[in-house]
């Protein structure tokens, strides 16, 4: 049994209901052709409302309960206060959602991660900006622990790359439209590019708000963003605005994961979304950790440990996967898509 801790209500419920459907999609599937390798999956899911606090009660209640693995925990603050809890249990902490990369670190031997780094997709679009002769670039970000991150990862990518520091960056309160101070000094910073580092209602407020200051650069955002509710929040005024993506558009039918995504999906009445299927690649990836552990007779906590550390380039129908990625080594797994006014995604 593996332990989910998602918010099923408040701020980003869309997002965690989204990716705990997707993996749930793949569990259902594998468990009704008997499970991985023989093994079913069985997943128990709780709601923490994307409050970290209560992200850290669900992880040790479900460590108490012996889950063997804590899966798909969502929410750079949450996954950081959860992962609190499993790292002294030595408990599995496998696929968080948008993770700081401080849990990235090769001494965290019970981390593993499907989605690129902040460092990863910071720096995807700070050598975009840079391509475009954008070095005026600048960051608004939500003022909790997922800003912060991704502000430390522009801040490092433009010292990688060796571009001109931050013209500007400004914070603004979690999930709320009171973006007004952050556009004031924003609009005063002659920025030619602004990568946002928060949700989507924070983010269609600034987009909105600067708009109509007269800033005609561009908008980036973290994939962490959620692109089908920045739409949803957005409509037409999405058009020009790029978001980062780490996994394959759920519209890409042609990409082998994807139709055997979408062949599982349309046996529901669920939606297809970037969350969805990063959920469901994850709960794919996680089966196929437990195929290893049994093909090496150890279906245990260790066993699914040294199965995990043995997946650093597994093909998942033309995504690879490597759960022990280096800084910067998935940069290539990285997409900048915009969405066009009547909701098609394009790279």
């Amino acid at each position: 049994m593996v332990g989910q801790s998602v918010p099923l209500t408040g701020a980003a419920d869309q997002i965690g209901l989204a990716y705990l459907n997707g993996a749930k999609l793949y569990f259902d599937a594998i468990n009704a052709k008997n499970g991985a390798a023989g093994y079913k999956i069985e997943v128990k899911t709780l709601d923490d409302g994307y409050n970290p606090e209560k992200a850290a009660a669900n992880a040790k209640q479900l460590i108490a309960e012996d889950v063997d693995a804590l899966f798909g925990f969502v929410g750079t603050a949450s996954c950081d206060a959860a992962f609190a809890v499993a790292k002294p249990a030595n408990t599995l902490f496998f696929a968080p959602f948008a993770a700081s990369d401080s849990l990235r670190e090769a001494s965290l031997s019970n981390a593993f991660h499907i989605r690129p780094a902040l460092a990863d997709e910071a720096y995807k679009m700070v050598r975009h900006c840079a391509t475009l002769n954008q070095n005026r670039i600048a960051v608004f970000a939500e003022d909790d622990a997922m800003g912060r991150a991704g502000l430390a990862a522009v801040n490092q990518a433009l010292v990688d790359l060796k571009l001109p520091p931050l013209v500007a960056s400004a914070f603004s309160p979690l999930n709320s439209d009171k973006v007004g101070q952050a556009v004031a000094l924003l609009a005063k910073s002659n920025a030619q590019a602004i990568i946002q580092v928060s949700l989507f209602n924070t983010s269609a407020a600034f987009i909105r708000a600067m708009r109509k200051t007269g800033f005609a650069g561009q908008f980036l955002n973290f994939s962490v963003v959620g692109i089908d509710p920045l739409f949803t929040a957005l409509g037409k005024e999405i058009s020009g605005v790029i978001i980062s993506q780490v996994v394959p558009s759920p519209r890409s039918a042609g990409t082998p994961i994807i139709k055997e995504y979408l062949d599982v999906l349309n046996q529901t009445d669920q939606n297809p979304s970037y969350e969805s299927v990063e959920g469901y690649i994850a709960a794919r990836t996680f089966a196929e950790g437990v195929r290893r552990s049994a093909a090496a007779g150890k279906v245990d906590r260790s066993g699914l440990q040294k199965a995990f550390e043995s997946v650093t380039d597994y093909d998942v129908c033309g995504f690879r996967v490597d759960l022990r990625a280096k800084k910067y080594e998935s940069v290539r797994l990285v997409d900048l898509v915009t969405i066009t006014p009547d909701g098609k995604v394009v790279r």
